[in-house]
C-alpha cells in the first residue's frame, strides 16, 4: 500500500518545481495585479513623474538583486540563472535620464515600502543562493511575461517607443518564451530538496507582499500623480 508520504514524493516527481512555484504563488501573484497605481498607469491618467516615481522606486530593487548576483557566480544553485542579458540597472538609469533629466539619481528616494523590500533582500539573497533565485524568478520571469504586455500599454498610453521603455526591452532575448521555458527546466534541475523547494514558494510569495506594499505605497500619493 502506497503511503501518504510516497505520494508526496510522486506527486513532487510528477509536478516539476516551475510548475509548483506557480501554482503555490498564483493566489499572492493576482493579489499584486490589483494595483490601482499601475491600472492607472496602463490607462494613460498618470503623469510622466508617476511613471518615473515607479520606475526609481524599481531601480533601488533591481540595483541590490543584481548587486546580489554577482555574489553567486560559480553557486551550483544560483549561477545557472545568472544571464547577463536580463540585467535590468542600465536600462533603468536610461529611462529614468529620459524621463528626469541628467540629475535624476538627486530626485531617488527609497519608500518606506522600498527600504523594507531592499532589507529583505540584503537579509536573504546574498547568503540564501536559493533565496535570491526566488527574488530572481519574481522580478525576470515578470519582466518577459506580463511585463511586455505592459511595455505595448504605455507605448499606446504615453506614445513612448524605445526612450523611456527601456527596462522592458530584452534585446539579447529576441524569443522570450523560449528562455522563459529554458529558465523553468533550469528550475526543475535546480539541486534542492523538497523541503527547500518550498522554502522557496514560500520567499516568492513573500516577495509578492512585498511589491504590493510597494504599489500600495505608491497609490497612496497617486493624487500626485494624476494628469490634470
Amino acid at each position: 500500500m502506497t503511503t501518504l508520504n510516497e505520494a508526496d514524493a510522486a506527486d513532487r516527481r510528477t509536478v516539476g518545481f516551475a510548475e509548483r512555484i506557480k501554482a503555490g504563488t498564483d493566489a499572492a501573484h493576482r493579489e499584486t495585479e490589483q494595483s490601482r497605481f499601475v491600472g492607472a498607469l496602463l490607462a494613460g491618467e498618470l503623469t510622466s513623474d508617476g511613471y518615473a516615481e515607479l520606475l526609481a522606486q524599481t531601480y533601488l530593487v533591481y540595483r541590490e538583486l543584481e548587486d546580489a548576483g554577482r555574489t553567486h557566480t560559480g553557486n551550483p544553485v544560483a549561477s545557472p540563472f545568472l544571464h547577463d542579458e536580463l540585467l535590468r540597472v542600465p536600462s533603468l538609469e536610461a529611462d529614468l535620464e529620459f524621463l528626469r533629466g541628467s540629475s535624476w539619481r538627486e530626485t531617488v528616494s527609497a519608500l518606506p515600502a522600498t527600504t523594507r523590500y531592499v532589507e529583505r533582500l540584503r537579509e536573504v539573497a546574498y547568503e540564501w543562493p536559493a533565496g535570491f533565485v526566488a527574488h530572481h524568478y519574481i522580478r525576470y520571469m515578470g519582466d518577459l511575461s506580463g511585463g511586455q504586455i505592459i511595455r505595448r500599454m504605455l507605448e499606446r498610453a504615453y506614445g513612448y517607443t524605445t526612450d523611456g521603455l527601456q527596462f522592458y526591452i530584452f534585446d539579447d532575448i529576441p524569443k522570450p518564451k523560449v528562455f522563459k521555458d529554458t529558465y523553468r527546466a533550469k528550475l526543475d534541475a535546480a539541486p534542492l530538496t523538497p523541503e527547500d523547494q518550498q522554502r522557496v514558494i514560500d520567499e516568492v510569495n513573500f516577495a509578492y507582499r512585498l511589491n504590493g506594499d510597494l504599489f500600495a505605497a505608491l497609490e497612496a500619493d497617486i493624487d500626485r500623480y494624476l494628469a490634470r
